[in-house]
């Protein structure tokens, strides 16, 4: 399975990017503009930073503008993946930019129909939203579930299950255990998967003892 960080951050992303963790990079609007930064110019930096797909949304909702910001877009960097909508428009627009060789992130999903008509349209990857579902009192684990099993019925789809809005570790692991391909994740989560009390509590244990030793490796 593979990590993509969620996060507009360059500093966060250039330092997690160093651990040889991250595969990739998803942002949105919200995200950059928290930045107070130019928008091209982020996404830009990100690409340069971050070999794998960095996804990066359109404003649009009108199918013509969005082809448009998606092309200005993709022209930012060769690893940039068009975030579209999972509106009729985006639908729209994701098949014209996938006929142009062009990765395409449908975003918003949250029905394993919506999943369907995505990786009809030609989607690189589609991301449902797991942690909204839960937000209102239905599963969001079990739509991956679905997902997962309606596209491993057709060879043919090559539409990879991006996890979005994860919220922890469990969603984590449990995407890894249905099969999804990509889970996208802020820092803050990616550091509760290595985070262990007694993985702490071990290397305190080992640390005293050594330092009765008097010993040094160097």
């Amino acid at each position: 399975m593979k990590f993509f960080i969620d996060s507009a951050d360059v500093e966060e992303i250039q330092n997690l990017t160093d651990t040889g963790l991250i595969d990739g990079v998803t942002t949105n609007p919200s995200l950059i503009t928290k930045t107070g930064r130019n928008f091209l110019t982020v996404i830009e930096e990100i690409c340069s930073i971050v070999s794998g797909p960095v996804s990066a949304e359109v404003t649009a909702t009108d199918y013509e503008t969005m082809i448009r910001e998606g092309e200005k877009l993709s022209s930012l960097g060769t690893n940039v993946a068009v975030k579209v909508p999972l509106t009729f428009d985006g639908l729209k627009a994701c098949k014209i930019l996938s006929d142009k060789k062009i990765m395409v992130n449908v975003t918003l999903c949250f029905s394993s129909s919506q999943a369907i008509l995505a990786a009809k349209a030609g989607a690189t990857f589609v991301s449902p939203f797991v942690g909204r579902l839960d937000d209102i009192a239905l599963d969001g684990m079990d739509l991956i579930s679905d997902i997962c099993e309606i596209y491993s019925n057709y060879p043919s789809i090559k539409t990879e299950v991006l996890v979005a809005s994860v919220r922890s570790s469990k969603h984590v692991t449990e995407a890894g255990r249905l099969g999804a391909d990509i889970v996208t994740i802020p820092g803050q989560t990616l550091r509760q998967l290595y985070d262990h009390p007694l993985t702490d509590k071990g290397l305190d244990a080992f640390l005293k003892d050594w330092e009765k030793g008097g010993q040094s490796i160097l």
